[in-house]
């Protein structure tokens, strides 16, 4: 082995020592080749016995030049292969800090430090848009980026383009967290008597029958997709099977995500012949369009039949709710309304959880059913009968 480690003289006449070993062969059948280059001969012999080790071990990870933008777009390209629209675009989003921020770094430098580093501007400074420009951003996004930045590194691990993934044990700072906890917006779902003073204004909108079937516990997108070949006015049901929602400002229409989300729902009887009012009401307006009739077969559409997006129908149900003098709430809060409402007056939990078309019910629990300070008078009242 000696002779194959040569004594090489630098320009500057330092002495060095270098070798050259076989690593491998590449996706062609070429020999692969690794140079050592050492101050002294014991450092080079040392080097090739540890690479050897690794390639005969298959842990070996030869250099390369690869930076972590091109770890960014081999990553997304095996990770958004088969997912949904919504959900390749939140990994786009995702990892275009990691790009802005450390995007042109080489891969095999980039340490703890580093992904530390992007978790600080992100926090700090690193908003763009939707908000005051120059800010930190939210929480939820910090997180986000920094578990796909940990999938990438894996990817990375498992190809052997790194020997480790350093952004595995990284956190997010106490602080940050204990401040992001204090600045976040808890929404509170209409009492029920928000929701009587609301539908007592909207009885007489022409969208009345569309209010109702956001505060039955529909999703704006399932509301949006809804088509009258759903509805079955007869036996007095629904069936939920597509929605119709915004993805970067791209109309996405797909069927529900999961089996549980596939439901047929009994109407309430005020919600059945609401519907059965606006079926009429839009063979009328049909008639009043003629030719300019859309026929798009929604049944939440504008006066002319056209379908609608669920920022459509947020602005309106914002306007509604501003004539109708009642606390403004998100449209999706109709939904935690109703099924917290439905939770709070002894509907089983597992009812609950299909009426919602969630799989998990320990989720719908957790995230959707609020409790109800007449529930917790009623509570109270049962402990006073206990201890009187």
């Amino acid at each position: 082995m000696p002779e194959t480690i040569k004594k090489i003289t630098l320009k500057n006449g330092k002495v060095r020592y270098r070798t050259v070993v076989d690593i491998g062969r590449d996706a062609d059948g070429k020999r692969k080749q690794l140079t050592i280059t050492k101050d002294t001969r014991r450092e080079v012999v040392e080097e090739r016995a540890r690479i050897l080790h690794q390639r005969s071990a298959g842990t070996l990870v030869p250099p390369n030049k690869l930076t972590v933008a091109d770890l960014v777009e081999m990553w997304l390209k095996a990770a958004t292969r088969d997912v949904e629209a919504a959900t390749k675009r939140s990994y786009e989003d995702a990892m275009r800090y990691v790009q802005t921020h450390l995007g042109g770094k080489r891969l095999q430098q980039l340490t703890e430090d580093d992904v530390e580093s992007l978790i600080d501007w992100m926090l700090t400074n690193a908003r763009r848009r939707g908000g005051k420009p120059g800010t930190g951003v939210g929480l939820r996004t910090v997180r986000l980026t920094l578990g796909r930045l940990r999938a990438a590194l894996t990817l990375a691990v498992r190809r052997q383009l790194v020997v480790r993934n350093v952004a595995e044990h990284v956190t997010i700072p106490r602080d940050a967290k204990d401040a992001a906890k204090a600045r976040q917006k808890k929404y509170v779902p209409w009492t029920e008597e928000e929701v009587r003073a609301f539908l007592a204004h909207v009885a007489s909108d022409r969208l009345y029958a569309v209010w109702l079937l956001s505060l039955i516990g529909m999703r704006p997108a399932e509301v949006c997709g809804l088509r009258w070949t759903d509805v079955d006015l007869q036996a007095g049901t629904i069936a939920i099977e597509t929605t119709r929602t915004l993805v970067a400002g791209e109309v996405v229409e797909k069927a529900a995500k999961s089996d549980a989300g596939q439901r047929r729902l009994p109407l309430p009887d005020i919600v059945l012949t609401a519907l059965k009012a606006f079926r009429k009401r839009q063979a009328a307006e049909q008639l009043a369009a003629g030719e300019g009739w859309w026929a798009s077969g929604r049944v939440a559409c504008d006066e002319i039949g056209r379908e609608v997006k669920t920022d459509w129908l947020r602005r309106r149900a914002y306007k509604a709710m501003e004539t109708a003098e009642v606390r403004k709430v998100r449209l999706y809060d109709a939904r935690h309304a109703c099924l917290s409402w439905m939770a709070n007056n002894g509907v089983p939990d597992v009812v609950v959880s299909a009426w919602a078309g969630h799989a998990d019910l320990g989720f719908t629990k957790r995230v959707y059913v609020h409790s109800d300070p007449q529930a917790l008078k009623a509570g109270s009242e049962k402990l006073g009968e206990l201890l009187g």
